[in-house]
């Protein structure tokens, strides 16, 4: 688990996994979560009960089929879980997003009676995906953000369409963006944070971890291709 010393308001539970402590076998050693990457589903079944177990849950986590979009669904009332985020205001629900690479981002409220999680791919975090979480929350609600481990701005190297897309969308991403020859490296955490504070989030806390580099910690689809999947999660304590 990645080890943290942020403000989470008092009934809000956090974590984040890293690679280790699971039973998969390589290249997805050993904690992944993920059922679609073509590891043993028997093994994915016993990490994820191992997670449960250790985080003491109150509920099997909602998990989600990421499809690197924007939909963002409230748990209790939408049954689809194809989608790139969930939000839930009641005690006892999972809201989790799987990533190796792309960025986490889990957000609630000061007053500790709403949560979020959110996949925050490049393509989705253009699009609006963490716009379309906060718009969940109740009007005037003091958000608190918690990024997790993603890609770092050493090892994100894009192309200029991508430079480009968030130029024409997000004030400010120039400065999240420098040369790499005929590339570009992009500072994901970055973009994130211009866009929440856009959104009206200052509370930002992030745990600047590359997953790409810290390869004995994390999965990292552009660095490995065929690896596992880490989890984020957050939720209302019972």
């Amino acid at each position: 688990m990645l080890h943290h010393h942020w403000p989470v308001p008092g009934n809000v539970r956090i974590a984040m996994t890293d690679r280790n402590g699971g039973v998969s076998l390589p290249p997805f050693d050993s904690l992944n979560l993920g059922t679609h990457v073509g590891d043993d589903v028997n093994a994915v079944m016993q990490n994820r009960a191992l997670l449960r177990q250790q985080l003491q849950l109150p509920a099997e986590p909602a998990w989600l089929e990421q499809v690197h979009g924007t939909d963002v669904i409230h748990l209790g009332r939408d049954e689809n879980r194809t989608a790139d985020g969930s939000y839930a205001d009641r005690q006892g629900q999972v809201a989790v997003v799987m990533t190796a690479d792309c960025l986490p981002v889990l957000l609630c409220d000061s007053a500790g009676t709403q949560v979020a999680a959110l996949h925050a791919g490049w393509r989705g975090l253009n699009a609006g995906v963490l716009e379309a979480g906060i718009a969940h929350f109740r009007p005037g609600s003091e958000l608190f953000a918690y990024l997790g481990p993603a890609i770092g701005p050493s090892a994100f190297e894009v192309g200029a369409e991508v430079r480009g897309a968030f130029l024409d969308s997000t004030p400010g991403a120039a400065k999240c963006f420098t040369v790499s020859g005929d590339k570009y490296l992009a500072n994901l955490e970055a973009l994130a944070g211009l866009r929440l504070k856009a959104a009206g989030v200052m509370q930002i806390y992030a745990a600047s971890a590359c997953t790409y580099t810290r390869d004995k910690e994390f999965f990292s689809y552009r660095r490995d291709r065929d690896t596992g999947r880490m989890a984020s999660l957050i939720w209302l304590e019972n």
